[in-house]
């Protein structure tokens, strides 16, 4: 790291400009409503790559979202190992959601003036792939698969469980900010888990996608 706490030049992590290309959609489309360091991140068929569920497994109905959502505290994925503190995170000066700061590469950022998780609407939450020297917070997020689970503990210990519909990798170039924020369904409280995947591009100084797993609201309980 930098002395001001940015990547030095050769590092392969998340950059500055790696979130200002993810996120630019978030600033047109929020007016209106990563696999680890030089890796190839998993699905990578095409621009936007959906992972399947096999057949004759259904994924569980929606449960209707409640008023108000959550302030979310922790979210965890036990599947890929995360366990993580939630913190909120607004715009940065260029109109992108700015990401928890690179010294804390293990919390995960909720975009706060957005969509509470458990509230209808789409709850989005990014987090670090990694840093120069090790995996970050959402390292593994490539290997999420649909039917697994994500649970947000709210501030007020509150427990939301989100099951995973779809995972999808989407290139800088083909990004498609209606696909990554909008809605899946209008009526259901959804969550967007967030980071880079693809590879490492050095002479850029970013990764060459995002991976994007999809989740909506199947179960609530008040702590």
């Amino acid at each position: 790291m930098s002395a001001e706490g940015r990547p030095a030049d050769g590092g392969r992590l998340l950059t500055g400009v790696a979130w200002v290309v993810l996120l630019l959609g978030l600033w047109v489309w929020g007016r209106d409503a990563t696999e680890g360091p030089g890796g190839s991140s998993a699905p990578t068929t095409g621009d936007a790559a959906a992972v399947g569920r096999p057949l004759g497994d259904p994924l569980p109905p929606a449960q209707t979202p409640f008023e108000g959502g959550v302030v979310p505290r922790r979210v965890d994925v036990a599947s890929i190992g995360v366990t993580a503190p939630v913190v909120p995170r607004g715009l940065d000066a260029s109109g992108a959601v700015d990401p928890p700061p690179y010294g804390q590469p293990s919390k995960v950022g909720w975009y706060s003036s957005g969509t509470r998780p458990g509230a209808a609407g789409v709850a989005l939450l990014v987090g670090h792939v990694d840093t120069e020297s090790k995996p970050a917070v959402f390292y593994g997020l490539s290997a999420a698969r649909p039917g697994e689970t994500v649970r947000v503990t709210g501030t007020g210990g509150e427990t939301l469980e989100f099951t995973i519909d779809d995972v999808q990798v989407f290139t800088r170039e083909r990004f498609d900010p209606q696909k990554v924020y909008g809605p899946r369904q209008s009526d259901r409280a959804e969550l967007r888990l967030i980071t880079c995947g693809g590879t490492y591009d050095r002479k850029a100084r970013t990764y060459t996608a995002n991976v994007v797993v999809s989740a909506y609201l199947t179960g609530a309980a008040k702590g």
